[in-house]
């Protein structure tokens, strides 16, 4: 059985497409489960017109990336869990099948995969710095499994993961505890963290795929830069075991220049250096978060509430 968790708020220009494209995998889910968060804007009409959603309305202050993950997991009854953000897009009728395939066969090839997560491409209006991005992270190239052991050689991407679209068995997630709560976010590169640790391992499925990219300005960068330090400060042991992020922050900034050049993008080559140098700076601040004012964590951070 196939469950598919997807936490919503105002998703109203998302929800429908990705609902219908759901019902039309070649491997539909069961049950889906939107777990809503006040909107205001018709998603809980959306949801219930749809068949197999069960709608799951929660105050908005209430939610949390782990809690409300956690909470939508241990109702629903796959043995596969799908998790989708709200306006992750399928890109094809295949992307379910394809997500899921390692977590349904028995014998594994490299280990006993019990997470996948699926390439994520950017949306048509995606910016260069957007697409960029996308194509970074989460590349045409297949990958095999990733354990415990490939800490040494592969560092902190050895727990990289991303709840956009996930999909993980039921009964390892609950092995771990599902997700941890009160995170500022990062609660998928924890679980997976946690989930490695009991022996079992990750897979990125690269022909599993949805459309999911944002437009961030400087701005939007500088705080979600300060938000990763921040997370990374409070996440030591996690440091400890899998290392730093800092090769792979060399390896991005030269990865998007050399982008920007091939595609021609000459004029958006000094911008890349500033939002660097600022996303830098942001990163530095965000490990020292805990000694700044509440004001300024607030003004810094994508999420003021959760400094609150």
């Amino acid at each position: 059985m196939l469950s598919v968790i997807i936490p919503t708020c105002n998703a109203a220009q998302w929800l429908d497409e990705q609902l219908g494209l759901l019902a039309r995998q070649t491997l539909p889910p069961d049950e889906i489960l939107v777990v809503d968060s006040a909107s205001d804007d018709g998603t809980q009409s959306i949801a219930l017109a749809h068949p197999r959603v069960q709608l799951i309305p929660i105050a908005r202050e209430s939610f949390d990336h782990g809690g409300t993950r956690s909470m939508a997991a241990r109702r629903g009854r796959g043995e596969v869990l799908v998790f989708l953000t709200q306006d992750a897009i399928p890109a094809n009728e295949h992307c379910l099948a394809k997500l899921t395939a390692p977590l349904r066969q028995t014998d594994q090839e490299g280990g006993r995969v019990a997470v996948c997560y699926g390439r994520q491409l950017p949306q048509a209006n995606a910016t260069p710095f957007a697409a960029h991005l996308r194509l970074f992270n989460y590349p045409d190239r297949y990958e095999a499994p990733r354990c415990f052991a490939d800490r040494h050689r592969l560092g902190l991407h050895t727990i990289f993961c991303s709840n956009s679209c996930a999909a993980y068995k039921r009964d390892v997630l609950s092995a771990a505890g599902f997700f941890p709560e009160h995170l500022l976010f990062g609660e998928d590169t924890f679980t997976v963290a946690k989930i490695l640790e009991l022996g079992y391992c990750v897979q990125y499925i690269h022909d599993a795929q949805v459309f999911h990219s944002h437009n961030y300005a400087i701005t939007d960068e500088v705080k979600r830069y300060f938000d990763t330090g921040a997370f990374h400060a409070s996440a030591r042991k996690l440091l400890d075991t899998y290392g730093s992020a800092g090769g792979a922050g060399r390896r991005f900034v030269l990865s998007e220049l050399h982008y920007l050049y091939k595609q021609k993008q000459y004029r958006l080559l000094p911008l890349s250096l500033v939002r660097t140098a600022l996303k830098l700076l942001a990163y530095h601040l965000g490990r020292q978060a805990q000694y700044l004012p509440q004001a300024m964590q607030c003004r810094l951070s994508m999420r003021p509430a959760w400094w609150r």
